[in-house]
């Protein structure tokens, strides 16, 4: 079992839910709920990413090892879904800097966008993890330029 791998998605699901929570109390009006349940998404974000990067730096990442028909497609996938994360990770950040700062007119506009793109993020997330660990097992561990890039 790929223990790693398996936490960090699994927290990053975790985030996306902590996520569409505090939405659904903003929106509701529930102010103080919604900053814990968005400090609590921060932190599980924060989290994943920590693990991701260790496991990157000290092991490398895990090239697909499925068909070769499905090499192609799944690396576009994985561009999407990392194109994703990036943006998503950083509208996360502003909008957490916004809040700290009571930029609450920004925060409210950034975080919406930050929000629907988190919550897109983790289910791609989990579709790269099933791809890489479930259904087509066995890909090797790599640097993170050559699992990417298909090398």
């Amino acid at each position: 079992m790929h223990i790693l791998p398996t936490i960090s998605t699994m927290f990053i699901v975790i985030s996306a839910i902590f996520v569409g929570f505090g939405w659904y109390h903003i929106v509701k009006g529930n102010r103080e709920t919604h900053q814990k349940l968005m400090v609590l998404g921060a932190i599980f974000a924060l989290a994943f990413f920590i693990i991701y990067m260790s496991r990157t730096l000290f092991e490398g990442n895990t090239a697909f090892g499925g068909p070769e028909s499905l090499k192609l497609p799944y690396h576009l996938f994985l561009f999407f879904h990392i194109a994703l994360a990036t943006v998503g990770g950083v509208l996360g950040l502003v909008t957490l800097w916004l809040a700290y700062k009571n930029k609450f007119l920004k925060h409210k506009k950034i975080g919406r966008v930050a929000a629907i793109i988190w919550l897109l993020t983790a289910p791609t997330g989990v579709l790269v993890y099933v791809l890489l660990y479930l259904m087509y097992p066995g890909g090797t561990t790599k640097p993170v330029i050559d699992a990417i890039f298909g090398l």
